[in-house]
Formats: C-alpha cells, sequence, structure tokens
C-alpha cells in the first residue's frame, strides 16, 4: 500500500478498508507517514465522512495502536463519563466521586484545555501538589482505594490518538464527526471503561455549533460504541451560555467542592446530576434515570461525595490542608470588573466570547505546549434571565498579567447581552441517545 492511495480513495468518497486503515494509522503511530499526508486524509475525511463501520474500524485500530489499561482483579463496575468540550464544564470532577459513592469504578482518562475550551487535567493540575500523570500500577491502586482515578494520556495509551488530535487542532479538522468518534471512544476503551456516559454539547461554546451538528455526533458515539461492546448512553446539551457560575482551573475545582456540599449552581447541578442518574442506569445501580436521579441526590445529602473528593486530592499527592486554606483566595492579582452597561435584563452571555477571552487571561491555550494560570478565572455575578440595573457588577476577572488583562475585557463587556424582558429559559438538556 502506499499513503498517497488511502488519501485518494477517501478524496474521492469510496470507503476505506480496515487493511488500509490500519496501514495507515500504524504508519504513521510509527512515523512512517508525515504529519502533511496525515493533514491530507483528514481533511479528506472531514469532507467526505465516513461510514458506520468505517468509523468502527479506525476506532479499533487507533485502540490497537497502544497499549490498553489492565483492570482485572478490581471489581467493577467501570462507567465513565466524556464531554465534548464547553465553557465552565467541571462536571467531571463532580461525577467522578458522586458515581464512586454508589459503588460505581469510574478510571478517568482526561485532557487539558485547547482553544476556548477547559481541560479537566489543568484544573486538577491548580490543585497543590496533585498529580495528574499516574503510572498504570499507581492508576489501578487508586482507583480500587477510592473509586475513581483522574489521570492523563500515556505516550504508549492510543499514541495514534494523540498524535492526531493535535493535529486536528492545526489543520481545521477539529469537528470531523468520524474522526471526534474514534478519539473519544478508543481513548475511554483504552482506559478500561465498560460503558459510558457522553456529555455531547452544542451551541456557540461548543465545537457542535448547532443541535443537529451535535446529534449527529452522539449518534455517531452510541452506534459506534454499540459497535464495540460498550453500553452507552448520550446528552445533548446547552452550551450557548457558561455552565456555572466559574470559569477557570482553581475557580472550577471550588466550584465543584460547593457542588458536593449542596451549593451548586442551578444550572451546573441539573446536568451533572443527570448525567450522574445515567451512570447509575449504566452501573447497575438504578432501574432508571428518574431512580438513578434520586440515589445521586441523597448521596450528596449524605456528605460521601464530598468526602470521596477530598480523599481522591491526597490519593493523588495534593495538599489538602493547602487546598482548603486557599479555597477562596488563590486569585491573580491582576483583576478587574464587568458592569453592565444598562438595565433590563441579561438575556445572553456568550460562551464563545467568555471561552476566547480565557486565553488571553491564561485560562487557556492556544497551542498544546502553551502553560495557563491557575489563578486566572471569571465568575459570573450575573447570568441568563437575571434583571440588572446600570452598574451592578455582572463579572469579576482574573488575568495571568495586565496585557492579558486588558485584552480580555473588551471581549468580556461584549459577551452580555440585554433585553427589556426576561429571555425565554433555556432548555439544558435537549434530549437523551442510545443505539
Amino acid at each position: 500500500m502506499r499513503a498517497v492511495d488511502v488519501i485518494m480513495n477517501k478524496r474521492a468518497g469510496k470507503e476505506l478498508t480496515r487493511e488500509e486503515l490500519a496501514f495507515f494509522i500504524g504508519g504513521y503511530a510509527a512515523g512512517e507517514i508525515p504529519d502533511y499526508q496525515v493533514a491530507a486524509w483528514a481533511m479528506a475525511v472531514f469532507f467526505q465522512g465516513m461510514s458506520p463501520g468505517e468509523t468502527a474500524a479506525l476506532t479499533e485500530v487507533m485502540l490497537k495502536s497502544g497499549s490498553v489499561m489492565d483492570l482485572s482483579g478490581i471489581p467493577g463496575p467501570f462507567v465513565d463519563k466524556h464531554s465534548t468540550g464547553g465553557v465552565g464544564d467541571k462536571t467531571s470532577l463532580i461525577l467522578a466521586p458522586l458515581a464512586a459513592s454508589l459503588g460505581i469504578r469510574d478510571p478517568m482518562m482526561s485532557g487539558r484545555a485547547l482553544g476556548h475550551t477547559g481541560g479537566t487535567l489543568d484544573k486538577l493540575d491548580s490543585i497543590p501538589g496533585y498529580r495528574t500523570s499516574l503510572g498504570r500500577e499507581e492508576f489501578r491502586e487508586i482507583l480500587k482505594k477510592g473509586g475513581f482515578a483522574m489521570t492523563g494520556q500515556t505516550r504508549d495509551i492510543v499514541p495514534a490518538d494523540r498524535l492526531l488530535y493535535a493535529l486536528r487542532d492545526v489543520t481545521g479538522t477539529v469537528e470531523s464527526v468520524p474522526l471526534i468518534t474514534a478519539s473519544i471512544l478508543s481513548k475511554k476503551a483504552a482506559e478500561g471503561a465498560e460503558a459510558l456516559v457522553l456529555d455531547v454539547k452544542f451551541g456557540s461554546g461548543a465545537f457542535m455549533k448547532d443541535p443537529q451538528a451535535g446529534e449527529a455526533l452522539a449518534r455517531s458515539l452510541a452506534d459506534t460504541g454499540a459497535a464495540m461492546g460498550k453500553g452507552i448512553i448520550a446528552l445533548l446539551t446547552d452550551m450557548n451560555e457558561p455552565l456555572g457560575r466559574m470559569v477557570g482551573n482553581f475557580l472550577e475545582v471550588e466550584e465543584s467542592l460547593d457542588c458536593l456540599e449542596g451549593r451548586g449552581p442551578a444550572d451546573l447541578m441539573e446536568v451533572t446530576l443527570e448525567l450522574a442518574a445515567r451512570m447509575a442506569v449504566l452501573g447497575g445501580k438504578a432501574g432508571n434515570s428518574a431512580e438513578g436521579r434520586r440515589l445521586c441526590e441523597e448521596a450528596l445529602t449524605g456528605g460521601k461525595p464530598r468526602e470521596l473528593f477530598l480523599q481522591n486530592i491526597q490519593n493523588q499527592g495534593g495538599d489538602l490542608n493547602k487546598f482548603l486554606e486557599l479555597r477562596g483566595k488563590y486569585r491573580s492579582p491582576f483583576s478587574a470588573g464587568i458592569r453592565a452597561s444598562r438595565g433590563g435584563y441579561i438575556s445572553r452571555i456568550d460562551a464563545w466570547q467568555v471561552g476566547r477571552a480565557g486565553v488571553l487571561l491564561g485560562i487557556g491555550r492556544n497551542r498544546t505546549e502553551d502553560a495557563v494560570c491557575p489563578t486566572a478565572g471569571v465568575c459570573l455575578h450575573k447570568k441568563g434571565g437575571d434583571p440588572v440595573k446600570e452598574g451592578d457588577l455582572i463579572m469579576t476577572v482574573w488575568a495571568s498579567g495586565e496585557a492579558g488583562l486588558q485584552g480580555a475585557l473588551p471581549q468580556l463587556a461584549g459577551a452580555v447581552s440585554y433585553s427589556e424582558t426576561p429571555p425565554p429559559e433555556r432548555k439544558l438538556i435537549l434530549k437523551e441517545i442510545s443505539a
């Protein structure tokens, strides 16, 4: 085979065989096929798409490009959750200890921020001493001891995805449904998850801008996952506004603890509880989502998820006393406020604009090698639907430096829309999708 023939076949809209995909992806992972040819192939996939069978074959080929986690000897069930990316989305930090409190083990392999979307690993790294690079045995021990473990993708776990993920980000092919599907499911299968709850987001702050595109991705994930023998439930959720009131690395860890203490914002708690309810169903702890949600609410009231969250900080090397001491105080000295330019109602705070401003503030990154600032962030004092008077404080903003702060403030002010009357209530969860 020749790499150029595989590219030309896909460019012509042909369905690639498993052998062609194994040759092409295997050659890329081995360093035998260069980035420029893979970039051409990815663009051909972006425009021509892939059949369900082709997507499943690509996922399995990527999975087999490296090693997988061995969770044998640890009692299950193993259920994980994955979000397609958003602004202020810290549900993983709340869900993992919540699921663990119900007797579900969550082997969570997460990523870092890229572009306007936040990254779970960057949030966890803001906790003093917390380690997100775990060896295999350490990952197993923490998972066995605390019910969940949080780690990043190692070089030998799905190396083809690690390479392709970075390439897609700089070649304009991030939104390709089959490439997203293969990326997510290959990683989740490699970490040992038997079932998966997917938070597929649509809206300005998501990669899929409209519900139709989001649903297409959700169906691709559900069908491909089912073909691989995984239990899959996807929720299509709104990401037109930031989720919760905090956007930023340490800020979002703080808000996650607030949620586990019963003080979480309504929108964040609604999405979190509905995702957790599906984890309970897939884990065999509940017969339906209503029963699953009730179990989750009872667990939060009892305090076990909070206990497991704090235990995990210690299990992964974090300084718990220092973390609790910094709570509410760990903020950059470069700060400013955004105030209402008029009275009326907040009709919307645009997630895309907030996320883009976050890169300037130091929350996120444009390139994988960029550093992020743990103390940068945005606190939303007002959200869509809230009444305001001219001059009311809408946001408090912290940045890694003065230049970033001044660059972000106009974007953040522009993210706020006003109306004379209350806006219609947003439906946070549009639908549930399974295979």
